[in-house]
């Protein structure tokens, strides 16, 4: 359960970005990346102890929301000012800065997960979660690129404006819960 709830922003990130990812080399970037997050950042939580803990968890939200925002405000502002529509859909989400941004904002959560796990269990359970949080992470996010496709073929020109209210509501849906 914890797996699958600290896959719904992967879920709901890779649904927003799909619009773009027209190979199945984009969809494994996509996937890889956010389970290989989801996996390590639980296990960095694991190992970092009780000190960096307390001082994240103060924050982890504030580090999703700043992150989110600045990839969906200008997400929004590529899709009203950027350029014509074909240079849009050939923007790949899945590569470079951009993906590893993505991967971190949709894994914080996870690191905080990871910390109450390695404080709270044995060593092997931490590798045995990890492991289940990254493979689910993986899989929730092929599913999101799947369905995000469906939906990006049937609103095109309003993709990107999809993807940007998407990460900004989760940026702000990060600060609230």
């Amino acid at each position: 359960m914890l797996a699958f709830a600290l896959s719904l922003d992967a879920f709901s990130v890779s649904v927003a970005v799909a619009a773009a990812a027209r190979s199945p080399r984009q969809t494994f970037r996509l996937s890889w990346h956010f389970g290989l997050f989801q996996f390590l950042m639980p296990m960095v939580g694991g190992f970092a102890g009780r000190g960096l803990s307390q001082w994240l968890d103060a924050y982890d939200h504030w580090i999703s929301f700043a992150i989110l925002m600045g990839i969906g405000l200008h997400m929004l502002y590529e899709s009203f000012f950027g350029a014509e529509e074909e240079l849009r859909r050939e923007k790949d989400r899945s590569r470079g800065w951009t993906l590893i941004i993505l991967s971190v904002a949709t894994s914080l959560d996870a690191l905080g997960a990871g910390f109450i796990i390695g404080l709270r269990f044995q060593p092997g359970l931490l590798v045995e979660a990890c492991v289940t949080i990254g493979v689910i992470a993986g899989a929730m996010t092929f599913i999101g690129v799947r369905l995000g496709r469906k939906m990006g073929q049937k609103i095109s020109r309003g993709s990107d404006i999809l993807g940007g209210v998407v990460l900004v509501a989760l940026g702000i849906w990060a600060v609230l819960s």
